[in-house]
């Protein structure tokens, strides 16, 4: 590890502060330690019950693979119809198990009141009026959060605000003018509250709490306006979109559901003055679901002709039905591959000689899969040469397989670790003279666009599906996947444990592999390299120094956020390009914030500045700009302007070409020369500059420093400026639980597998 000298050149790089000012992409898209309030409140009231993630979902990018041809459906749009109709089987499950909450009979207090408020609501009653009785949670000192990524709470798609009825569109405007909220917010409205939204917005004027980027004091507002002296902070209307309010805050920041007690002090904390009643109106009107998860799933066993023991201790949760299903769907696809018997093309003999002719740690993969229909494979980057070999002998045994990944860019690797197989490349694969192989990304793959397509019965089809990137999976993904296998295939969740958790609510692989409920491979095989050796250190909590002496290992202290804006694209355009020979297009900058003196907007606009100067005419854009385009909430595609015209504006993505409307400029693409951690997820560079700014010091967790190290190839330069933080967020600040549901659906459905 060694410190960059002092070069000779200086360059100035711009005003450090240049872009900070207030960005539109900030409410729906990765905010990482630019943090938005209201979800901040939430996060204080969960973290009193115990259960806090900061890290919500990321402005992302989606793949731009669906804009090959203009005469078809775009991928976004093939994506949205493919969750539409895996939404509605989905939900035809769901309703086919008749009858309430099996769970519970001898519940009392709390969740006796809620689970009566249930039954009553289902039987059509009116529910029963009981409060929680549990004491409130103490209230805690505001910290820094983990940086964080948001999306939208109801990503809407591309094409919605063209395909709105203009007099729907005004009838909002109209509602919006008089309550005096910006008539920019009538598509979302109009999206969010469907039909109807005008009349919606007059009964009810809460409802502007759907749109997102509305807060509680804006809809106040509104309502006050709407309303007049109707208007009051006991309204029951009020409690209730409040508290449907909060769950969407939650889930933007991981969670799945809401422990009760944080949810009340949550409500407590925005002036509702009856939470409990809140909760109730919530429940009554179908807007949450409850749940009791048991917190003891082994109680001792009893003597016989012993009294009854004491009933068993649950939790209470609170949730949106949209997140209840899609735990409850994947917690049944997955017992379905779990219990269902994998396809056996191939004898035993013949999966036994492939794992004999595969490296250690391929073989033990083979093996594990070879007999069970789910297995978790855990490993870094050097870990995919084990899961080419995987598809490799699935395919000499007549298996057709095919791996998922989060990126293109993840895609491009994992086609190249195939080649050294002799597997055929693209997305989709090739028959030639066996099975088909493929790569695709998992969005594509579920929209079609990518891989082998779908049976006439509507699953994959393939006989084994290996998703990469495993840790970006969220809940409702998940379950569109699982939710698509076929009887007999069989599933590998393949990836690194130690990076950051899916931007969408859950943590689908973390819930599995602590629910230990079918087999787990762990790789042996390590990261190669300086970088890679300090990647492995910080993953088990160890910030060491590493010998480099080929300068693969950097670390440039600065004073303060000038100097840190300064060296940063000092290294990018002169040091790392003169001493290591990566180009400034082959380095990636990455920082924990877009806000701040030291933020992908500051960063971003000196890097513009002296690699691309110009007057941003297309929407603050140039030719040749580097950008991160995010057309969908969890993806980010890193590319370049191409050119503007009537079209909109032309990018180049992954070598794709992709055009984005005008009006979705502004919400869906960056300058892309600077990324946050969370938009770096799935993705790596020759070269990666990190940036430790001191005012970043409090949100840096290891999870965070792991990830942004770990995008780098061949070279590291930390640009430091958080003196011991960055050691103590290695040894200290693990990864924050998220509250989910998944590990007690699993247990209920699935042994353990010792």
């Amino acid at each position: 590890m060694s410190t960059e000298p002092e070069t000779t050149e200086e360059v100035e790089p711009g005003t450090p502060g240049a872009g900070a000012t207030a960005d539109p992409q900030d409410v729906d898209t990765d905010t990482d330690t630019d943090t938005d309030t209201d979800t901040a409140a939430v996060t204080d009231a969960v973290e009193g019950a115990g259960a806090v993630e900061g890290a919500g979902a990321v402005e992302g990018g989606a793949e731009a693979d669906g804009t090959a041809d203009a005469a078809k459906l775009s991928e976004a749009a093939a994506e949205l119809a493919a969750q539409r109709l895996e939404r509605e089987r989905i939900e035809r499950r769901k309703a086919e198990k008749q009858g309430p909450i099996a769970a519970g009979t001898k519940l009392s207090g709390t969740a006796a009141d809620l689970l009566a408020a249930v039954r009553a609501v289902e039987s059509g009653e009116k529910p029963v009026a009981t409060a929680f009785r549990e004491p409130e949670p103490t209230p805690r000192r505001a910290v820094a959060p983990e940086p964080v990524s948001r999306p939208q709470p109801v990503a809407a798609p591309a094409e919605a605000s063209a395909a709105l009825a203009p007099e729907a569109v005004a009838a909002v405007r109209a509602v919006l003018d008089e309550g005096g909220a910006p008539d920019t917010l009538a598509p979302g409205a109009l999206a969010a509250l469907g039909e109807g939204a005008d009349d919606q917005l007059r009964e009810d004027p809460w409802q502007l709490l759907r749109v997102a980027g509305v807060r509680p004091e804006q809809a106040d507002g509104f309502a006050r306006a709407l309303l007049g002296a109707e208007c009051h902070p006991d309204d029951e209307r009020r409690g209730r979109a409040v508290t449907v309010w909060l769950l969407e805050q939650a889930a933007l920041a991981g969670h799945t559901a809401l422990d009760a007690p944080a949810l009340t002090a949550a409500l407590a904390q925005r002036a509702v003055p009856d939470p409990d009643a809140a909760v109730q109106s919530a429940l009554a009107e179908g807007d949450a679901l409850v749940f009791q998860d048991a917190l003891d799933t082994a109680p001792p066993a009893q003597e016989e002709g012993a009294e009854e023991s004491e009933e068993r201790p649950v939790r209470v949760l609170i949730g949106l039905e949209r997140y209840a299903l899609a735990e409850e769907s994947l917690a049944d696809g997955l017992a379905r591959v779990m219990n269902s018997v994998p396809k056996t093309d191939g004898s035993a003999d013949g999966w036994e000689q492939a794992a004999a002719s595969a490296t250690r740690s391929a073989a033990e993969l083979i093996r594990a899969v070879a007999g069970h229909g789910l297995v978790l494979h855990t490993g870094g980057h050097a870990s995919q040469a084990e899961v080419a070999a995987l598809l490799h002998a699935a395919r000499g045994l007549g298996l057709r397989g095919c791996a998922a990944t989060h990126t293109p860019s993840g895609r491009d690797d994992c086609t190249a670790q195939m080649a050294r197989y002799g597997l055929p490349a693209g997305p989709s694969g090739d028959a030639g003279d066996g099975p088909v192989t493929g790569v695709a990304t998992v969005a594509g793959l579920l929209s079609g666009a990518e891989g082998p397509g779908r049976d006439a019965e509507g699953a994959f089809d393939l006989d084994l599906l290996v998703v990469l990137d495993a840790p970006q999976l969220d809940v409702e993904t998940a379950a569109m996947l699982a939710e698509s296998l076929p009887d007999g295939a069989r599933l590998v969740l393949s990836g690194d444990p130690g990076v950051l958790w899916s931007a969408g609510p859950g943590r689908v692989f973390a819930d599995l592999l602590a629910a230990r409920v079918c087999p787990q491979v762990a790789s042996r095989t390590p990261d190669p390299g300086p970088v890679g050796e300090l990647v492995s250190g910080v993953g088990i909590g160890e910030l060491n120094q590493v010998e480099a002496p080929g300068k693969e290992v950097v670390i440039v202290p600065v004073r303060d956020a000038g100097e840190a804006v300064h060296r940063t694209v000092q290294l990018v355009a002169d040091s790392v390009p003169r001493a290591i020979g990566i180009p400034a297009e082959q380095t990636q900058v990455i920082t924990p914030g877009h806000g701040g003196a030291v933020g992908t907007r500051a960063l971003n606009s000196a890097l513009k500045e002296r690699l691309n100067p110009g007057p941003g005419r297309f929407g603050g854009f140039d030719p040749g700009d580097r950008v991160a385009h995010s057309p969908a909430p969890g993806r980010t595609t890193v590319g370049h302007v191409v050119k503007a015209d009537a079209d909109g504006l032309h990018l180049e993505c992954s070598g794709l070409p992709v055009v984005v409307p005008k009006e979705r400029v502004e919400q869906s693409v960056r300058h892309g020369w600077a990324l946050t951690a969370h938009q770096a997820v799935g993705l790596r560079w020759p070269a990666a500059v990190v940036v430790l700014p001191g005012d970043a010091a409090a949100a840096l967790t290891r999870p965070w420093v792991y990830t942004a190290f770990g995008r780098a190839e061949r070279h590291l330069s930390v640009v430091h400026g958080v003196e011991q933080a960055l050691q103590r967020a290695v040894a200290e600040v693990p990864q924050k639980p998220r509250t989910t549901r998944l590990p007690a659906l699993l247990k209920a459905q699935v042994p353990a597998a010792g």
